[in-house]
């Protein structure tokens, strides 16, 4: 039966396509540490109690009618409160738009400002940007990272694309590699922004970041920065995807909020109005009281940071002892999300049974089958095969199952010739 181009040429999430085979052989009886989705074990990283009750007694209030299109006007005025006070940020209920978590923001983004045949810049490896510019028919263009900058683009690499493009796409803390921006370096890349955006003539449209800081109350000694503060000139040209999903391990509540200049953030709305990508009702009533509490978010975090670090830092020891003892193994400091980066280099080697590790895929999967570990190999963000770099995300494993892997781990490298 004939369906339509974009349909036939659609590319499935490699990370579900990982997850659901690690599944697979789950019911089958295998014990994996699955280290693949992006999520939370919620027997392991639970939402915050208070959430969970505000959620419950909105219900019990009988939230359950459609919210307004851009979210209720509670939570956006709690949204500019905690604009002010944790970015010193000003913006407006009228630029905020709340959906059901981050996708249908950054999906609306890509519709409201990108025409087919658009250039979008991301860096490679980063979390979906492929697959978004294959949806909305942009020619994206992938701009290779390399670990001496963490992973995180710099100006100079972006530099010679720049020209013509209408939308640069950021992440910080980035997803896959759990790397931040330093100041120096983001100031550089906005810097280029202006500079490209004051060469464009009335007629042109400008050139926008989509800034991507979903994880950024979910750090590690290490301090978020954006690029509107930075460089406040930036601020209509500057689109921020945002929520609560990582940083209070609320995958499953789905609210997000995207905030920017109105003229975008009203086309984006009626976009997702079409679409129904609304949060539900009685969740957004209850994020709008927990989350303008201050102290009690905090609360939280602390020791969900905590928790979350310690398992991040118990998987980089692991691999920095193992690459003491000779394995061609290497790991990333943890920065912040809840990944960490893992160079497993044993691309070219043979197995027990005489299979060739031909590319990142059958690594993984050879790690899978030997020792039940399941990472995601960095082609699954955009990279080549032949890279031999993995995200491991920790969020559902418990600390014991992160240290019963690492002795598994060496004894399936062991195993290759």
């Amino acid at each position: 039966m004939n369906v339509s181009v974009l349909a036939n040429t659609l590319i499935g999430s490699e990370i579900i396509k990982i997850g659901n085979e690690v599944n697979e052989l789950k019911r089958k009886g295998a014990e994996i540490a699955n280290l693949t989705i992006g999520d939370f074990d919620p027997s392991i990283f639970p939402i915050p109690a208070e959430l969970r009750d505000e959620i419950i007694d909105a219900y019990h209030h009988n939230h359950t009618n459609y919210p307004p299109a851009d979210g209720i006007l509670a939570l956006r005025e709690t949204v500019v409160e905690v604009l002010k006070s944790r970015y010193a940020l000003s913006y407006t209920t009228q630029d905020i738009l709340v959906a059901g978590g981050s996708r249908p923001l950054i999906y609306a983004t890509y519709l409201a400002l990108v025409d087919p045949g658009d250039k979008v810049i991301y860096p490679a490896p980063s979390w979906n940007n492929n697959h978004y510019c294959h949806l909305s028919s942009a020619k994206g263009i992938a701009v290779e990272t390399t670990v001496e900058n963490n992973f995180m683009p710099t100006g100079a690499q972006l530099k010679p694309y720049l020209k013509g493009a209408t939308l640069l796409a950021l992440c910080s803390p980035l997803n896959p590699t759990g790397t931040m921006f330093s100041q120096e370096q983001l100031e550089e890349i906005c810097d280029l922004v202006i500079e490209e955006n004051e060469c464009r003539g009335v007629d042109e449209k400008p050139l926008y970041i989509m800034y991507d800081q979903i994880y950024s109350l979910l750090t590690f000694g290490k301090e978020h920065i954006n690029p509107v503060s930075l460089r406040p000139e930036l601020k209509d040209y500057v689109i921020y995807i945002d929520g609560i999903s990582k940083c209070l391990s609320a995958t499953g509540v789905r609210v997000g909020w995207a905030f920017g200049p109105e003229k975008v953030v009203g086309k984006m709305k009626s976009l997702l109005g079409h679409i129904g990508a609304w949060a539900p009702k009685a969740e957004q009533v209850a994020v709008a009281k927990y989350f303008g509490n201050n102290e009690l978010v905090d609360q939280f975090l602390n020791a969900f940071k905590m928790q979350v670090q310690e398992s991040l830092d118990t998987l980089y020891n692991g691999f920095q002892a193992l690459k003491a003892e000779g394995f061609a193994v290497d790991a990333v400091v943890p920065m912040g999300a809840i990944y960490l980066t893992l160079k497993i280099d044993y691309i070219g080697k043979t197995t027990p049974s005489g299979d060739l590790l031909k590319n990142s895929a059958d690594v993984n999967f050879y790690l899978i089958k030997e020792a039940q570990t399941a990472l995601v190999p960095f082609s699954a963000f955009g990279t080549d095969e032949s890279v031999a770099w993995f995200r491991a995300s920790v969020g559902g494993c418990s600390l014991s199952d992160i240290q019963k892997m690492i002795p598994r781990i060496k004894a399936a490298l062991s195993k290759l010739k």
